[in-house]
């Protein structure tokens, strides 16, 4: 599956925990917070101030790197 900016921030970080270094390095510090339950990836990222399709492309980038790498192993 792959992330989208619709997509609820603790769904991302609860199917992809690795994610959670991602977020950090953009500066969306509130994937622990209540709202992340419903506040999408895009409110988030607006919210803070944070360029939303960055921030799609590198989850996305680890997810797909941590699934290859399943996959070779």
């Amino acid at each position: 599956m792959t992330v989208t900016k619709e997509m609820p921030i603790e769904e991302i970080v609860q199917q992809y925990p690795q994610t959670v270094r991602v977020f950090l390095s953009h500066g969306l510090f509130c994937i622990g917070c209540a709202v992340a339950r419903f506040e999408s990836l895009e409110q988030g990222a607006l919210a803070h101030g944070i360029d939303v399709e960055a921030l799609v492309k590198d989850l996305n980038a680890v997810i797909e790197g941590e699934q290859a790498k399943e996959k070779n192993d």
